[in-house]
């Protein structure tokens, strides 16, 4: 969805360059073109139409501001009319309770609601800081308890104990008095999922709903569902009271459709989002942000957030004091800059936060290749020792062999990495004191240009 409504909007914003106004004739257009993009994201066909006759509304006759053309000035229409269909900002999780908070999780089998159960325990714990319990009431498959007990673990959570025997009514009573009596902050529910919807789900949910009393009860969907998510959405809402959405998978493909239909129908705020399969890969769902995104204009808010936590400060320091003295640079600082990327989520993760003039650009390079190519290094680095890689100046024809076997690569590509070594190394010589611009101009193309303060 990003990529197309994306393209459409820019191509109507060329055509509408140099008119001065924004007209019947020219909304119509690009309405044409959000209405074609809308509906092959899977957007509900009544959502669609709510939201092209708001936008047009909004646009007939509005004079165009300043230095905007009509086209920008539509793309901005459109962006406050995606975010306010999203709920507009941010929503925050409702804790206001007599502890335990209970969570209760809702939705389809695979739409990835056990995971998504440990995430938001993660969140709950680092960004909150309380103390949480997590149980399953899936009874129907045992994988699923397991499965839960084991992601609780990577969250750094406490699971409650359940089997496929027992009533989930009574799991979910159990559970609600161990976190009473052991002063949990939050208890999550994860519930049983079936393929489709059916009576005794719902039942069954219902039962639950009414024994847990829960604070929050959220709908977690799979973003990339399309029309499907919106009958999941309206049959859970005639079940259950609703507060919140979780959407997941966002960072696929068809990423807006969901969002914009599951809350158009449920009328419940999206509260999280989805973002990576990392125990970790979980927003806060903020619909100024996400609707930015859809329109291709990245989110640099969420980059720069997402580098951020993930760079070590100490390290970046010690690394740039070693650039500004040009000495010291070896391959453990090497192995510490992929390792870093790979902290970020990798390089498709970085890229799909970019506004979509740079990701097209970057998407030209095989960011699968890229990402091996990565790997590679990281494994050929490893192979060495602490020696090695202090001292790359003693590795040698057998000690290249044998770092080549142990990396399970061809003894050219540690030689391709040396090579790429020396040269940043070289690079990082050249500028120590002032070089980057002699440099520079050794490259030429400085003739006839004005010089600048500290230039030479």
């Amino acid at each position: 969805m990003a990529t197309a409504l994306s393209e459409r909007l820019s191509r109507i914003v060329k055509e509408m360059r140099g008119q001065a106004r924004i007209t019947e004739s020219n909304v119509t257009d690009m309405m044409r073109e959000v209405r074609m993009a809308l509906l092959e994201a899977d957007v509900a066909l009544p959502v669609v139409r709510d939201f092209i006759a708001k936008v047009k509304e909004k646009a007939l006759g509005q004079e165009v501001v300043g230095s905007l053309t009509p086209g920008q000035a539509m793309v901005g229409i459109v962006n406050r009319e995606l975010a306010a269909i999203m709920g507009s900002g941010v929503s925050d999780i409702n804790l206001a309770a007599q502890p335990p908070a209970v969570i209760l999780m809702a939705g389809l089998q695979g739409a990835g609601k056990t995971t998504t159960t440990a995430k938001l325990a993660k969140h709950l714990i680092e960004k909150r800081k309380k103390k949480v319990l997590t149980v399953s009431g899936d009874v129907y498959r045992p994988a699923a308890i397991e499965q839960l007990k084991m992601v609780t673990a990577q969250a750094g959570a406490e699971w409650f104990p359940s089997t496929a025997n027992q009533k989930p009514v009574d799991i979910a009573r159990a559970a609600i008095d161990y976190a009473r009596k052991h002063y949990f902050d939050v208890l999550l529910v994860d519930t049983a999922g079936r393929l489709a919807i059916d009576e005794a789900l719902m039942r069954e949910i219902k039962e639950l709903h009414a024994v847990l009393d829960p604070v929050e009860t959220l709908f977690v969907v799979d973003a990339m569902q399309g029309q499907d998510a919106i009958n999941t959405a309206k049959a859970f809402k005639e079940a259950l009271p609703l507060t919140g959405i979780i959407l997941t998978k966002t960072d696929g493909d068809s990423r807006g459709g969901a969002a914009l239909s599951v809350r158009a129908i449920t009328g419940a705020p999206i509260k999280f989002a989805g973002v990576s399969e990392k125990i970790d890969g979980l927003e806060v769902f903020d619909a100024d942000r996400h609707a930015g995104r859809i329109l291709g204009m990245g989110d640099i808010v969420a980059l720069v957030e997402q580098v951020t936590a993930s760079v070590d400060m100490a390290a970046a320091q010690k690394l740039a004091a070693k650039v500004k003295s040009g000495e010291g640079f070896d391959l453990n600082d090497f192995l510490d800059q992929i390792r870093q990327m790979k902290q970020m989520g990798g390089l498709s993760s970085l890229m799909d936060k970019l506004p979509g003039a740079m990701a097209a650009k970057a998407s030209e390079v095989d960011m699968n290749r890229a990402e091996k190519d990565i790997k590679r290094k990281e494994g050929i680095i490893c192979s060495m020792t602490l020696k090695e890689r202090t001292r790359p100046d003693i590795i040698k024809a057998t000690r290249k062999r044998r770092i080549a076997a142990g990396a399970g690569v061809h003894v050219q590509e540690v030689n391709r990495l040396l090579k790429e070594f020396e040269q940043m190394q070289g690079m990082m010589k050249k500028m120590k004191g002032g070089g980057m611009m002699k440099m520079i101009k050794r490259m030429g193309g400085m003739k006839g240009m004005p010089k600048f303060p500290g230039m030479g």
